[in-house]
Parts: C-alpha cells; sequence; structure tokens
C-alpha cells in the first residue's frame, strides 16, 4: 500500500470511531436522562398542593430493565417531617397516549414519616374535585425500608405492599415488619376493609413494652371506625381474649372487653405500673372504654373495670403481718406479703385506681379493706389485718395505707396504737396489748362513726 493511500484508510477509521462514538452515546442517553431542570417546576406545584415546603435531590429516567423513572431524596415539611430515600415509578408506555396514564408499580425506598406528618395525610389526600376522572392510575405500591416516627415510639422498620383495581381501590394489602415478628393483611369487602394481624415475639411500638408470644387480631374497618370480634394473645403464661372497637371520625374512641387468665405479674407489673412489685397468676375481665381528641390523650382518658384475682404471688414492699404486730414501733415500710389468694374490685380512671372489697388470704393471716392510688401514684386507705400472733389470738388490727406506690407505708390507726400502749403499761405485753388495743378499736368505732358518716 502506497503512503498516499495510508491517510485516506487512516482518516476513514477516525471517521468511524467517532461515529461509533456517537451513535454510542445516541443509544445510551434516552437510558440515562436527566430530568432535574423539571424539579424546580414540580416543587412548586407539590408545594401548592400540600401547602408545605418539598424539596427533590434528582429525577432521572432509566430504560433497563424496563423504562422508569427514578427520583431521589424528596422532603417534605420545613423539619423534614417526610423523607424519602428513592421512589421508582414503571410506567405502561402504551397509557401514555391516552388520557388515564397507568403507572404499573410505584417502589418507594426508605421512607420516614413523622407523628406531625401522620397527622396531616388526610388533609394531603383531599382532590379538588373528587368527581373529576383520575389523569393516573396506579396498579401496585411497595414499601421497603420504612419506618414512622410517633411522638413518644417508632414503627418499623417495615415493608409494605399495595395492590390496586382499576378504579383506583386497593385489592390487598400487606404489612411486615422487617424482623418477622408482625404481619398485617387487609383485604377491601363490600363497604368495608378485612384485617388478619398475627405476631410472634413482639412488642407494641406504643404503650407498655409488652411482650406477645402470639397475638391474632380479627376485624373489619371503615374510613371511620373499626371493630375487631377477636383479640387472642399469649403472654406471660397465660392467654387473653376479648374483642373491641375504635373510631376516629371525631377524635378518638376505643372500648372493648378481655378475659385474662393465668397471667403471671412478676415481669408484667412493673411495666403497666413502674415501681409497684408483684407476682402471682391473675384472673380478671376488665371491660375498658376511652374518648379523647388524639392519641396522646387516649390513655389518660381510660376506664377499667373489673373484678380480678391473683394466687399464689407476693407483694413486694410492704409486709402486713408485720405492721399489724409491731403497734407501738412505727417501722412499717419494706418487706413482702405472701398470700394464698389476693381478690377485689378494680376502678382505674384517668390514671387514678381504687381497689375495694380486697381480701387476702394467706395460712395465718387474712385482710380486707380498700386502697386507692392518686395519678400522682400516692396511696391512701384501710386495711384490716386478722392474724394470730403469738399471744395475740385472731387480732382485728386497723391499718392506714400511705406513702407512695414505691414506697408504700402500714401504720395502726390512731385508736389502736393507743390503746395497746395503754394496755401494755398497764398489763404488760402480751395480753395487755391485746386487750388495749381491742378497747381502742371499740372507742374508734364508737367515736368515729359520726366523722365517718359526714364523709
Amino acid at each position: 500500500m502506497t503512503l498516499s493511500a495510508k491517510y485516506p484508510m487512516k482518516w476513514l477509521k477516525r471517521v468511524l470511531i467517532t461515529l461509533v462514538a456517537l451513535l454510542a452515546i445516541a443509544i445510551a442517553v434516552p437510558f440515562f436522562v436527566t430530568l432535574d431542570d423539571y424539579i424546580p417546576r414540580i416543587e412548586k406545584e407539590v408545594t401548592a398542593k400540600l401547602k408545605e415546603p418539598v424539596s427533590i435531590k434528582s429525577i432521572k429516567f432509566v430504560a433497563l430493565p424496563l423504562p422508569h423513572v427514578t427520583v431521589d431524596g424528596i422532603t417534605v415539611g420545613k423539619a423534614g417531617d417526610v423523607k424519602v430515600g428513592k421512589v421508582t415509578a414503571t410506567p405502561d408506555l402504551f397509557s401514555l397516549l391516552s388520557a388515564t396514564k397507568v403507572i404499573r408499580s410505584i417502589e418507594i425506598k426508605s421512607l420516614v414519616l413523622t407523628q406531625k406528618a401522620i397527622d396531616k395525610i388526610p388533609v394531603w389526600s383531599k382532590t379538588d374535585d373528587a368527581k373529576s376522572p383520575a389523569l393516573v392510575r396506579i396498579e401496585s405500591i411497595r414499601l421497603d425500608d420504612a419506618l414512622l416516627k410517633l411522638d413518644k415510639a417508632s414503627f418499623g422498620p417495615f415493608d409494605a405492599r399495595v395492590n390496586l383495581d382499576p378504579k383506583g381501590e386497593p385489592e390487598d394489602a400487606s404489612i411486615t415488619t422487617q424482623d418477622g415478628k408482625l404481619k398485617i393483611f387487609v383485604k377491601p369487602g363490600k363497604s368495608n376493609y378485612l384485617i388478619d394481624a398475627t405476631a410472634k415475639a413482639w412488642k407494641a411500638p406504643v404503650g407498655p413494652a409488652i411482650l406477645f408470644d402470639e397475638l391474632i387480631v380479627k376485624g373489619v374497618a371503615t374510613l371511620n371506625d373499626a371493630s375487631f370480634s377477636q383479640v387472642s394473645a399469649k403472654l406471660y403464661g397465660g392467654t387473653i381474649t376479648g374483642n373491641a372497637t375504635a373510631g376516629w371520625l371525631k377524635g378518638l374512641q376505643i372500648k372493648g372487653n378481655l378475659d385474662i387468665n393465668q397471667v403471671e405479674l412478676k415481669s408484667l407489673v412493673p411495666l403497666l405500673a413502674p415501681g409497684t412489685n408483684m407476682s402471682g397468676k391473675l384472673n380478671a375481665k376488665p371491660v375498658f372504654s376511652a374518648a379523647a381528641a388524639t392519641a396522646n390523650q387516649l390513655a389518660n382518658a381510660l376506664r377499667l373495670e373489673t373484678s380480678f384475682n391473683v394466687r399464689d404471688g407476693v407483694l413486694h414492699g410492704v409486709d402486713i403481718q408485720k405492721a399489724a404486730t409491731n403497734l407501738i414501733k412505727k417501722d412499717s415500710g419494706g418487706g413482702e406479703t405472701r398470700f394464698d389468694v389476693l381478690s377485689g374490685h378494680l376502678v382505674m380512671e384517668r390514671e387514678a385506681q381504687r381497689f375495694t372489697d380486697l381480701k387476702i388470704v394467706s395460712g395465718a393471716l387474712g385482710a380486707d379493706g380498700n386502697v386507692n392510688i392518686s395519678a400522682r401514684k400516692e396511696l391512701s386507705g384501710r386495711i384490716n389485718a386478722s392474724l394470730k400472733a403469738g399471744k395475740i389470738t385472731a387480732a382485728n388490727v386497723p391499718l392506714n395505707v400511705s406513702g407512695t406506690v414505691e414506697h408504700p407505708m402500714l401504720l395502726p390507726t390512731g385508736a389502736t396504737m393507743a390503746g395497746a400502749a395503754v394496755g401494755t403499761a398497764i398489763l404488760g405485753p402480751g395480753v395487755g396489748t391485746s386487750i388495749g388495743m381491742k378497747a381502742g378499736q371499740f372507742a374508734e368505732k364508737l367515736f368515729g362513726r359520726k366523722e365517718e358518716n359526714k364523709r
């Protein structure tokens, strides 16, 4: 080949390489087209719709493996009440030429919602004209690694799946925590939604950190309320069954009843009443209700009533027998009271508790009375202890209840202590103490009756 022929060949080779490169770029561009120029317009329109500032980091069109659009770094609200790592929307390409565009799937990764955002969802979801035809129809929604940040707790991370029908209504939905401990399935009925939830080794995200070995909840829900016909749980060696209803059309309302059988209190009581230490197997049938403007106010508005009995347990922090026998000394704190049966009636209202018809049976010790626990966890009431101790046989000793849940105090009434002191001084300990104590009780009943009637 001559020198003159080499130059055209080199030129042609360079042209071909350039053309191939340009062709490759031309082919690749539609697959990875950035749409960042549209971000300001989208942010403005969505901000106007939600009445909250909205920011977007980037938007990109990708063609493989299926044509789709990805949106990264979405934030809603001044304090970032909604944050989304990435949204991927896969359209039905043939629908782009029709009046209603179809999105086959929307995948949302790393969604974070705060309590403030959750409260605003009903407002954000309202359309300007509910009767106007939808311009976009979504077939399925997928959430991965979602988290709800509530006021005093959080729920998640969890995954969710929602399938929608041609009218845009949910066909079915599921929520599964990533640890697999909670699964919720929702299936629309004719005018409601069927709910089926199961949990194992699960703790509720709000309220006391009660550990459910197993929990099953089944019921129906509408946009305004829910009714759970089956609530059953296994926890702390016992079972709970019952039903409940909830409404949220005007504020929040809940009510229901439960049947509690053989639930061990040793680990449960400190969760429900911090500072209280008690063991034994509980049987009860509580009826409860509450109505409040917000979820945070439900606990304060809760009213619960039930008869109960606890068997083979220990009441820690107070020794009733010691308090009843130490009539002169004022050392009534600490210790414990073992019992065969502890029964009574409980009314809990606005965080205060009233225990009436209390009865304790434990060998030589018997007791009855009433005890109140204020919302500030302060104790008041009267316990009548009946016991056999030394020479004091079948003595009935009235004890005033005071102190707090963490530091309870039991002291003999003033008349009982005065009578015991006088009897001991005149006749000596034992017989003198017993006689003086009974004389003091008689005087208290005789002269204290008018005061009680005034109350």
